[in-house]
Formats: structure tokens, C-alpha cells, sequence
């Protein structure tokens, strides 16, 4: 449609987009609000799908939980939700299981349980010092933080508390935001100590060089202080699709596959140029994505050029996921016999390995239950950071796809299982399908192989289907996002949201927020934003709000 005209355009349809579309929708109902997705589902990083003949359970290819104690917005977002849901299409969550004692460390060649971490220290395959000895690579980092901002383990702080202390905090003379969280740690404890945290805690992208003064209330909020998981009985992508179909009903109009190419402010109007040669006029624009796709859209937009240190303040990284399923859950025999002689089987929550695998998932029924017979599913890898490389030649290329108006990789070569083609059609609210997303062929054999060493068998049973993303792929470029070291994200996180002054131009996303690699940052981005859009007028006068009207919806 060309030279169409419309009072807001929202770039993205992921979370961000789609909350700041209904919430906007709700106060200006009489203004043209136009969600633009370049891909072919609303979600953005969100994408859950059904496995074929296993219609009790969900694949999250993206975010599959929250932190329920310490994500007020996702949380209160989710009541807020039910509360205009029918009751058959209510947001329901289960308890997310992760480290259970009865499961699997293969680290360095050697078969642990993840109790051995504290029960027997001397079986631990590293040589740490007789302070880290004993304790499991999640205690060791909280430790070591501990050591370097005193007092802010403690568990009665929140995480306000926690940013304010590291914003004040300096190590060594040098404030924390100029530190990286690596070289940090390598200050206060052995490298072995700090490899065993890399191995044992199952992500390479976590300890890496990033904002030590982020870095350092986020793994403690994440990781270290009792983080209480719930995963999504119907998928996490019910909660953005949730959020469309209720700006749609308002009014609303959400455009699938709209990549935007660029664009130009003049005369008080945004010229949008898409793929399909559509050319729209704006009154407003907001940019809910990633660092990734604002880089692929700035060479022909004249005011992002403007605000590249903004934008360039957080790295994307890399991160994956594989699921693979059976006709039977065979990791329950990987268990153990305990004392009292009775057997504990392998059956949820996660084992890890350095092996480029690095995580897999025990994946639950919809209820949160474990997998006991039949047909079951493992999330048979998880893996980000270095070990991506590993995975390289065993995948298409990560930009060839958005260059040609795809929204993710068409395998050439993919595994073909028995179950492919059966019972794979959009579920309910699920609006993508397990057969869209075949995983490569030889990566399936590769990853088989790996599974059966980290479990110590001699046979597993044959993959029945395997679907595969890649979040490294344009136009996300990562699974999350960190600050760079030397940033001061408080004052970055405000400024980019309304980033030119007396432009209509507003930024909001995950990348930029206190809450990176979570659905949670997607929110509290879009609530400064919205913030700041309160503040400027609109073309209807009828329709002028101030902040606080906003936010007592």
C-alpha cells in the first residue's frame, strides 16, 4: 500500500510491541496504530510449538519461564491478562524444574551427579582451592560477588537495592561499570574455580566480559538468590499473541512479514520503506527490536546514524536451541540407588556437560509434570557463547535467510524422523508449527551422539523429529543481550527510549533494560517509553493523556 497514512507505527511484534500497541490502543482509540512484523508470527523471541504425537507438552524454541519472585511486570502482566481472557484460554504456569540432585554432571571425562558438587568434592574434576571445594558453581559466584561488593548477598535487599549498590560501587579504585565481570571474578577466585562455574553452570555467555556492575545483581537475581521458575502450561507465546489479538479486537491492525529496510523523518512525518516496496507515512514511530535488527535498518535510516553510541551500548549473544523426541522417556534409567536402596530416576530439570551440547532439558508435560512412559521430548541442547562456533558448519548461515524475506533458515538438508508430517498443525493459540523449524540433519546425529556419552549408556533410542532455532539469525542476532563494559546503563536504558529531542522517534526492547534475556526487560523498556510518548502530543488533541492516565490502566 503506498503513501498510506497512519498516526503510530510499531516495529516489531514481539512483547515489547505488542504491550505498547494495547496499551496505546486503549488510550488513543481513535488513532491508527499499525504493528509491522518482518516474520510470519507475533512472538518475536517467543516461539512455542507443538511436537508431533506428543500433544501434552510445548517446545519453547525461545524464553520457556519467568522468575516469579523478583518479575513484578510479567507477573502482574499475566493477571491483568486472565482477568480478559475467556477461562479456556487462561494463562496457566507450573513450577520450572532445573538442577535436581539426581542429575547428570559429565565434566572433564568424569560422571557426577550434581549433588557430588557439595556430597563429594574430591570427585570433582578440578583442582579449586580449599575455599571453592564443596560448593556447586552457582555458590562459587555468589561468593566471589560477595567478596567484591560487601553486603549485597544479603536476601532481604531486592534488586533495586542491589543496582543501587553496584552503581556505587568501585573495585580496586575502578568503579564497577568499568570493570568486566570476568576480570573481576578472576581477581577473587582460581581460574579453575572460575572454569568449573563456566562448565558445571551450563552457559559460556553469562561470566563472560560484560558490565560487571549489570552483570552483578543480574546473576543474582537469575541465579543465585532462590530464583523461584514457572513455565507456561500452553507455551510463553500465548502471552504476545494474547496481547495482539486484544489490540486487534480494540482495533488494532497487526502486518506479517513487513521488513522494514529503513526510514526518514521530514516535515514532521516517517517515510517507512518495506521489503514488499510499500512506502508508509507516520506521525510516530517506536522501535520495539533488538540491537541486531536496529544495525540492519540504520545504513539507510538517517537518525538511527545519529544515535550509534546509544544503540551500540549492549552486545548481541548467540544462543540456540534443539528438541529432540522419542517413543519413550530412555534418560529415566541415567538414575541412580540411593542409600536406602531405592532408585531415583532421570526425569526433570536439566544435566549438564562441557561437551558442546552443554544443557539438556528433561522436558515436562504441560502440567509440569515429568514424562514416566509413552512418547516424551528432551530440549537436547541449550547452548550459547563459544560453543556456538562448534555448531557452524552443521547449520545454514545466520544472515543468508532475512536477506532473502525469510523470517528463519530453510534447512537444505533436514532430519526427517518418523513422527515428521503427523500432528504437527497450529495448536490453539500456537500459531507455528513444529515441521517449520526441522532441525539439520547431521546436527541431530551429532547431538544423538553427545547425549549418549553425557548419559554413560551404550544405546539410545532413534530421534523421532527434531526441531531446531537458531536466535543468533538476523534479524535478533542473539538469544539476549548484555551492556558493554564502560556503559552506564541506567542513563543509556532512559535516553534510548526517546533518544532525539523534539523527534518522534521511541526505542524499546530487552537489549535495553535491567532484565536482559527476559521477557521482564521487554516490559520495563516499554513502561519508560510509553513514559516518554505520554509526554509529547498527538495529532488528535481529543485524545491527549499524561503519564499518570497511562499508567492506571
Amino acid at each position: 500500500m503506498v503513501n498510506e497514512q497512519i498516526d503510530i507505527a510499531i516495529i516489531g511484534g514481539g512483547v515489547s510491541g505488542v504491550y505498547s500497541a494495547w496499551k496505546l490502543k486503549k488510550q488513543f482509540p481513535n488513532q491508527k496504530i499499525v504493528v509491522f512484523e518482518g516474520s510470519d508470527h507475533i512472538g518475536g523471541r517467543l516461539l512455542s510449538v507443538k511436537p508431533p504425537e506428543i500433544p501434552n507438552m510445548t517446545a519453547e524454541l525461545g524464553g520457556m519461564r519467568i522468575l516469579e519472585n523478583t518479575q513484578k511486570l510479567i507477573v502482574d502482566l499475566i493477571d491483568t491478562l486472565n482477568a480478559e481472557l475467556p477461562f479456556s484460554e487462561q494463562i496457566t504456569l507450573y513450577d520450572f524444574p532445573v538442577d535436581e540432585p539426581q542429575n547428570l554432571a559429565y565434566l572433564r571425562g568424569e560422571y557426577l551427579r550434581l549433588v557430588d558438587f557439595v556430597t563429594r568434592p574430591d570427585k570433582v574434576p578440578y583442582n579449586m582451592s580449599f575455599l571453592e571445594k564443596g560448593n556447586g558453581p552457582g555458590a562459587i559466584i555468589v561468593n566471589a560477588i560477595e567478596q567484591i561488593v560487601p553486603g549485597i548477598t544479603n536476601p532481604n535487599l531486592h534488586e533495586a537495592q542491589r543496582r543501587a549498590m553496584t552503581r556505587e560501587a568501585s573495585f580496586d579504585g575502578v568503579p564497577l561499570y568499568q570493570w568486566g565481570f570476568w576480570n573481576l571474578l578472576y581477581r577473587v577466585i582460581s581460574s579453575e574455580g572460575y572454569q568449573f562455574s563456566m562448565d558445571a553452570g551450563g552457559y559460556d555467555s553469562t561470566l563472560v566480559n560484560w558490565n560487571a556492575c549489570d552483570a552483578i545483581p543480574w546473576y543474582l537475581s537469575d541465579f543465585g538468590m532462590t530464583p523461584k521458575y514457572k513455565g507456561f502450561c500452553n507455551g510463553f507465546q500465548q502471552v504476545p499473541i494474547a496481547l495482539a489479538e486484544l489490540f486487534v479486537k480494540d482495533g488494532g491492525e497487526v502486518r506479517l512479514e513487513q521488513q522494514l529496510r529503513g526510514f526518514e523523518y521530514a516535515n514532521g512525518q516517517f517515510t517507512l520503506n518495506f521489503n514488499n516496496q510499500d512506502s508508509i507515512s507516520a506521525g510516530k514511530l517506536i522501535l520495539a527490536m533488538p540491537r541486531r535488527a536496529l544495525d540492519l535498518i540504520t545504513p539507510e535510516s538517517p537518525q538511527l546514524k545519529e544515535i550509534q553510541s546509544l544503540i551500540g551500548s549492549v552486545t548481541p549473544r548467540p544462543l540456540f536451541k534443539l528438541f529432540t523426541t522419542y517413543a519413550n522417556p530412555w534418560w529415566r534409567i541415567a538414575g541412580y540407588t540411593n542409600a536406602a536402596g531405592e532408585f531415583v530416576p532421570v526425569q526433570s530439570g536439566r544435566s549438564v556437560t562441557d561437551l558442546p551440547v552443554r544443557q539438556t532439558y528433561y522436558w515436562p508435560n504441560s502440567d509440569g509434570t515429568p514424562a514416566v512412559n509413552g512418547r516424551a521430548m528432551l530440549l537436547a541442547s541449550y547452548d550459547d557463547g563459544s560453543n556456538i562456533g562448534y555448531w557452524d558448519g552443521l547449520r545454514p548461515q545466520r544472515s543468508r535467510a532475512w536477506k532473502l524475506g525469510s523470517s528463519h533458515a530453510q534447512i537444505a538438508d533436514p532430519f526427517i524422523g518418523d513422527d515428521d508430517g503427523k500432528g504437527t498443525t497450529a495448536n490453539g493459540k500456537l500459531n507455528q508449527t513444529w515441521e517449520e523449524y526441522r532441525a539439520p540433519r547431521r546436527m541431530v546425529d551429532e547431538i544423538a551422539r553427545q547425549l549418549q556419552q553425557m548419559h554413560g549408556l551404550d544405546y539410545t533410542p532413534l530421534v523421532k523429529s527434531a526441531a531446531f532455532r537458531d536466535w543468533g539469525e538476523d534479524p535478533y542476532g542473539g538469544g539476549w543481550n548484555s551492556w558493554n563494559i564502560g556503559v552506564k546503563s541506567w542513563e543509556v536504558k532512559d535516553q534510548i527510549t526517546h533518544p532525539i529531542a523534539g523527534t518522534p522517534l521511541y526505542i524499546c526492547g530487552e537489549a535495553y533494560s535491567d532484565s536482559q534475556g527476559w521477557v521482564e526487560g521487554a516490559l520495563q523498556t516499554a513502561e519508560i517509553m510509553l513514559g516518554k510518548f505520554m509526554q509529547e502530543p498527538v495529532s488528535d488533541t481529543k485524545q491527549k493523556a499524561t503519564v499518570s492516565e497511562l499508567q492506571a490502566l
